[in-house]
């Protein structure tokens, strides 16, 4: 018979869509990978980039780290190239990637080499991978370069290897979620040959490197751990393949070992056995425990003892799981089949023949069903089986008469003998064969409300009274006529197999019972914290349910500025209900222990078990948000696997509800400070607008009055000053304006071709009678091509720079302009022989209300060059400033270069 096509599971089927669609906006990310410097990842990017640049692929050098490398230099000519963003840091001038010239230019493919490099401070991110994550944002893809040492999780393990500790790393999930990774791989001999030939340092560092990260020895295992993570890699692509495609059939193109577990101390040796066979073999192993119905009675002792296993399992390597289901034997193949596991190890304790007919054990029935994946049975000794035996379900005497079980052994026989006093009433109008129905639904009804046990107990005892009191001769067990020993039979067997199906189907409400009370406290806190928008009301909410739930007292910890645990409030602080949840006796060293390693401690673990508080690290996709910390009523819970996989999962919402509340302050302190600057531009572009005209009508009435007045006279004088006073206060106003309007963004741009001679001559002209006391000098333009900008805006840029000159130099000295093409665009610089700037203000001083000596007599409040600033990043452009190595400041901006459109002759 056939079996239909698999079907995809629809919820991963949406996720896959999702994902799909966020990866169709992201630009692509190639990595370069590679064991050590030295094996060509650079060169290689570079060869790739040149073919794409012959395909005509917009493909752009980001910035290209040769380590004075000529060969790698050589290969990077003939690509177009980003320039350098100059960084003054320390009092030297260090260049780094230009992050926004690259987003502006949004090539379709951008070199940025060395992922794992650190930014120079004052630099946007701290990270370049943190660079490359907005380029790819953006929908630019990406070429970059790792090493393997340069990779978080291997960083500690390299520095083992080599004795050298690399500080540079990257996330590995920037690598896992890299689209394409590249191997460069190149065998030690050829490395150690190339560092001799001085290809991969100068010969003075590659000597020191030779003794130390170079040695044969380090090479090898390198080459190892990159080829390792490049197979893990294709190994999780395969994985996630088969689950889009919902491929069930196993692909043997890596060994996985599975390994089912039990609630038996003899698994122990189960669980080393497969892990020195995954050692031999080189293979990632599992470990999983299914909880079926079956197992709900099973002791606390054995409870303990699942967690126990699990936690030996963790230790020698395995990734363990918890799973729940109806049958060990389809959940174990089922969960194989889905994770691609080659081989699966198993135990098989030594039984009677009879014993394995009615209960076959796992080892059988896997037999059964499994075609394309190793079974491995591992027998244990009937000795040792029997020993363990008592843990198991069904076989705990103690479970069989505690007060409930004796109590269903009781109604066993009430409900016996109310039976049988109906059916001695009803024996005169039916037929035995009806009066047998009615102990039948006596089974059942014990059955469902008491279990196995009693069920079994009933259908005996129902078989024996109906012999005894209702079977011809009556009130004695023999039996006259042979046929109803077949009807003792069959009725013992209907009765028997009832009870187990009513016991079976009482567990199994059970578990859903107990599923369906965890998905409502899931939902219930869920749906609490998402409305909870501030730590206290999250620490409230998290505390006043996990300690209801476990029957627990409860404290969160979370991080102050200085990454310092400290117990976090809840907002009723007053409320005595809550505060006999939280703990006052926290250890801040194991919780600070915790929070920095990101792994639980405390009771229950393997780091301070003697501890009486579980410490759990409230884990978040960004980061870890703090310490859950639990100290139970009664310990033994804590060893359940349900209540642990129950207890994290809250633990996971916590620290989500901590990282959203996180984002949401820093969303609304963003929001408030917009809100801020756009009600400041509105008051400010509102009084300037009602200045303006009185200030207009002053210098009007102020130059007319110059007219008709002496020049030598003292009116004069003082018409001339407040006629002076009048102009800077307009221009104060026409700052004002000009800000309010460029923050709000209703500025167009106005561009047209324009010489930037004309420009600056222009600016040179407005300013006459501030310039009549300094010396301009202009070098000469003609090489300057015309340029696409709005005149108006740029010469109001020029008129700010030069006033701002001549009210920080002295009088006689000169003001300086130069302009000069380079690649792209043109820059213009302003020099001049004033004060300068004072140290550490070259970036600050384009700030709104930011003035280089706050307590300066000379006028001003701080607008003219934050003023020019957005106006030259409104033509695409930037602009910095320098101080002079003498005296002065030179203040530098750049405009981009443009093609000018062609005059065809017809217009000539």
């Amino acid at each position: 018979m056939n079996k239909s096509p698999v079907r995809p599971n629809p919820d991963q089927l949406l996720k896959q869509l999702d994902l799909e669609n966020q990866k169709s906006l992201r630009g692509k990310l190639k990595i370069f990978f590679g064991s050590s410097a030295g094996v060509g990842k650079t060169c290689a990017m570079l060869n790739a980039a040149h073919t794409l640049h012959k395909e005509h692929v917009h493909v752009l050098v980001g910035v290209i780290e040769t380590h004075g490398r000529s060969e790698t230099a050589s290969r990077a000519q003939g690509l177009p190239s980003l320039p350098l963003k100059e960084i003054l840091y320390r009092g030297k001038k260090l260049k780094e990637f230009d992050i926004d010239e690259a987003l502006r230019r949004h090539p379709t493919v951008i070199l940025v080499d060395e992922l794992a490099h650190s930014n120079v401070e004052g630099s946007r991110h701290k990270k370049r991978w943190q660079d490359v994550e907005e380029l790819l944002s953006s929908g630019i893809d990406v070429y970059t370069t790792v090493n393997v040492q340069h990779i978080e999780s291997l960083n500690d393990i390299v520095a083992q290897i080599t004795g050298v500790k690399v500080q540079e790393t990257i996330p590995d999930s920037v690598f896992d979620l890299a689209d394409e990774v590249v191997l460069i791989d190149l065998p030690p001999e050829e490395l150690l040959q190339r560092l001799d030939e001085g290809r991969i340092y100068i010969p003075e560092q590659a000597q020191k490197a030779s003794k130390h990260f170079f040695r044969k020895g380090n090479l090898i295992a390198l080459r190892e751990l990159a080829l390792r993570r490049t197979a893990d890699r294709v190994d999780a692509q395969m994985q996630e393949y088969r689950q889009d495609q919902a491929i069930q059939h196993v692909w043997q193109a890596n060994e996985r070992i599975l390994v089912g577990i039990g609630p038996s101390k003899a698994f122990e040796s189960l669980i080393r056995t497969a892990a020195r066979l995954a050692q031999n073999m080189k293979a990632d192993w599992l470990v999983v425990y299914v909880e079926t119905p079956a197992l709900q009675n099973i002791s606390m002792a054995s409870r303990k003892q699942i967690t126990e296993l699990l936690r030996l399992a963790q230790s020698l390597g395995a990734t363990t799981a918890n799973v729940s289901g109806d049958s060990v034997t389809h959940k174990l193949v089922e969960y194989a089949q889905s994770h691609n596991v080659s081989r699966i190890v198993i135990g098989k304790p030594t039984r009677s023949m009879l014993s394995r007919f009615f209960h076959p054990s796992v080892s059988d029935e896997l037999a059964k069903v499994v075609s394309d994946i190793d079974v491995h049975i591992v027998m244990r000794g009937r000795e040792k089986a029997v020993k363990d035996s008592k843990a198991m379900p069904g076989l705990d005497m103690r479970a069989h008469f505690s007060d409930e079980k004796r109590q269903g052994y009781v109604w066993a026989l009430i409900i016996s003998a109310i039976t049988s006093l109906v059916a001695s009433v009803l024996l005169p109008y039916f037929e035995l064969a009806n009066i047998i129905m009615l102990y039948l639904l006596g089974v059942m009804l014990i059955s469902i409300r008491y279990g196995r046990g009693p069920g079994i107990a009933s259908s005996f005892l129902s078989v024996s009274i109906f012999d005894f009191f209702f079977v011809p001769p009556r009130f004695s067990f023999t039996v006259a006529d042979t046929q109803y020993l077949l009807t003792f039979a069959i009725m013992l067997s209907v009765a028997l197999v009832i009870s187990n199906l009513t016991s079976s189907l009482r567990k199994q409400a059970i578990v859903a019972n107990y599923r369906e009370r965890r998905s409502l406290a899931l939902y219930e806190v869920g749906k609490e914290l998402a409305s909870a928008l501030t730590t206290g009301h999250i620490v409230e909410v998290s505390t006043h349910h996990v300690a209801k739930i476990f029957n627990s007292k409860v404290a969160i910890l979370t991080p102050d500025a200085n990454e310092q645990l400290e117990v976090a409030q809840t907002n009723e602080s007053g409320n005595a209900a809550l505060q006999e949840t939280t703990l006052l006796d926290v250890d801040l060293g194991i919780a600070q222990w915790t929070y920095d390693r990101q792994q639980q401690s405390g009771l229950g673990t393997d780091t301070l078990p003697s501890s009486k508080i579980l410490y759990i690290p409230l884990k978040a996709p960004m980061r870890t948000r703090g310490v859950l910390a639990i100290s139970p009523e009664n310990n033994h819970d804590i060893y359940l696997p349900e209540h642990r996989q129950l207890l994290d999962t809250f633990a996971s919402q916590i620290g989500l509800a901590l990282e959203r509340k996180h984002y949401v302050e820093i969303a609304r302190d963003a929001v408030i400070s917009m809100e801020t600057e756009r009600l400041r531009n509105s008051l400010l572009s509102a009084i300037s607008h009602d200045l303006r005209t009185p200030l207009t009508s002053i210098i009007a009435t102020t130059e007319q009055l110059k007219e008709t007045i002496s020049a030598r006279t003292n009116a004069f004088k003082m018409l001339t000053g407040l006629h002076d006073q009048a102009i800077r206060m307009q221009n104060l106003v026409l700052n004002l304006l000009d800000m309010a309007r460029l923050q709000s963004g209703t500025v167009k741009l106005n561009s047209d071709w324009h010489l930037l001679e004309e420009i600056v001559g222009s600016a040179i002209n407005g300013l006459q009678t501030t310039l009549q006391q300094h010396r301009v000098v202009v070098t000469p333009m003609e090489d300057i091509p015309l340029l696409y900008v709005d005149a108006i805006l740029i010469e109001r840029v020029l008129s700010n720079l030069l006033d701002n000159a001549c009210k920080y130099s002295d009088a006689g000295t000169t003001i300086t302009i130069s302009a000069k093409q380079q690649g792209g665009q043109v820059s213009v610089t302003f020099s001049d022989e004033g004060q300068g700037l004072p140290p550490g203000m070259e970036t600050s001083i384009f700030q709104k209300f930011t003035r280089g000596k706050s307590e300066s007599t000379i006028p001003g409040v701080g607008l003219g060059l934050s003023i020019c600033k957005a106006i030259i990043e409104a033509h695409g452009g930037k602009i910095w400033a320098d101080k002079n190595e003498k005296v002065g400041t030179t203040f530098t901006f750049t405009l981009p270069v443009k093609t000018p459109p062609t005059v065809s002759e017809m217009e000539i």
